[in-house]
């Protein structure tokens, strides 16, 4: 069978594609080019050259073909303009999952079928299972590198075409594997910084795009009373605490930012607490009924029992057992049985 693998020059991906090979798969290398701006100053990106000369590099030395694919006004219109918009609207992307849903797999598995391949890989920790003839996306083994919050929009259909090898292993044994195959990517570190993004700045990015980002405005207590001015709405997050520039008896933190008026709200600790949110659009058309589930509202959010209520048009109430905080628009609601992917959403507000 013959497996397109997505090789991005990190030890991840490097490791998946041995995997696979020595599993007798015919595996084909590909390298998607996904940003041409900055390239001086991205050398952290996934696509510099030197990340695209190291995935070259371990294709030949598994001795299978390799292939950089330009992706790179897909990648602007479906995740760079999505990434700014959101901060336009007073919101926190997470461009990863976008990228995953829209060019790592589909763009991907576009490619792959042209080249006549049945499946398509990816370096994810993540695992697929198939119970009663259908595909179900749960947890990677190693819960510390667990990327299937990234993945929730993933299709039953492409989960049916997708293979995750490093699914059953940890981290750790992962570079090992890299150090016994002799790859040089064994202990090449990994990127924590969004892969478009010069030095991690996202603010200058967003300043040279869309300056009224940074227009100034109020900030208000929860009695709408000003306390101050903020310096653009981009800058903040809701949860965030440094940076404010007040003077109170109690530590303040960002807890409502409104684009529409341009000014964000701030409160006290208790006032972050809340008892559910809204959530839309992903796969939440899904449910047809009230489920109890286990909600997870960020990447490093340790899940906590709540119960999903259907609203209809691909939208859901969401009510935690116990309240939770810093609820962020725009960052992404996941919903698991145990270590099962039940699906997900965009987190619209917190309630």
């Amino acid at each position: 069978m013959r497996i397109v693998i997505a090789m991005s020059g990190g030890v991840d991906s490097s490791v998946a594609a041995a995997l696979l090979k020595n599993q007798g798969y015919e595996v084909v290398g590909l390298s998607m080019q996904i940003w041409g701006n900055y390239r001086e100053r991205c050398e952290r990106s996934c696509c510099s050259p030197s990340h695209l000369e190291d995935a070259r590099a371990v294709a030949v030395k598994l001795g299978i073909p390799h292939y950089v694919v330009d992706f790179r006004n897909e990648f602007e219109s479906k995740v760079v303009d999505y990434f700014c918009r959101e901060y336009l609207c007073g919101r926190t992307p997470n461009p990863c999952i976008i990228c995953n849903d829209e060019l790592k797999f589909k763009t991907l598995w576009a490619k792959a079928q042209a080249l006549g391949a049945e499946r398509i890989a990816t370096g994810h920790y993540a695992r697929i299972i198939r119970e009663s003839g259908q595909y179900w996306l749960k947890r990677g083994l190693d819960r510390s590198k667990d990327q299937s919050y990234f993945l929730f929009g993933l299709s039953e259909e492409m989960l049916a075409h997708t293979l995750f090898p490093l699914g059953e292993y940890t981290k750790s044994q992962t570079r090992e594997m890299a150090k016994s195959l002799g790859l040089s990517v064994a202990q090449k570190k990994e990127s924590q910084e969004i892969c478009f993004i010069p030095d991690n700045n996202y603010q200058e990015f967003l300043k040279k795009r869309h300056p009224e980002c940074f227009i100034k405005g109020d900030i208000l207590d929860v009695q709408g009373r000003k306390l101050g001015v903020h310096q653009g709405i981009a800058h903040y997050t809701i949860g965030q605490r440094r940076g404010l520039g007040l003077f109170h008896e109690q530590p303040l933190y960002v807890i409502k930012i409104d684009a529409v008026n341009n000014n964000i709200m701030v409160g006290e600790k208790k006032d972050l607490a809340a008892k559910g949110l809204l959530a839309s659009g992903g796969n939440i058309d899904r449910f047809s009924g009230i489920i109890r589930m286990q909600a997870q509202i960020r990447y490093r959010h340790t899940p906590v029992f709540a119960t999903l209520y259907p609203l209809g048009n691909n939208k859901a109430k969401i009510e935690f057992d116990q309240p939770q905080f810093a609820v962020t628009p725009g960052q992404a609601a996941v919903f698991y049985q145990d270590d099962t992917v039940l699906g997900g959403g965009w987190i619209e507000e917190a309630l």
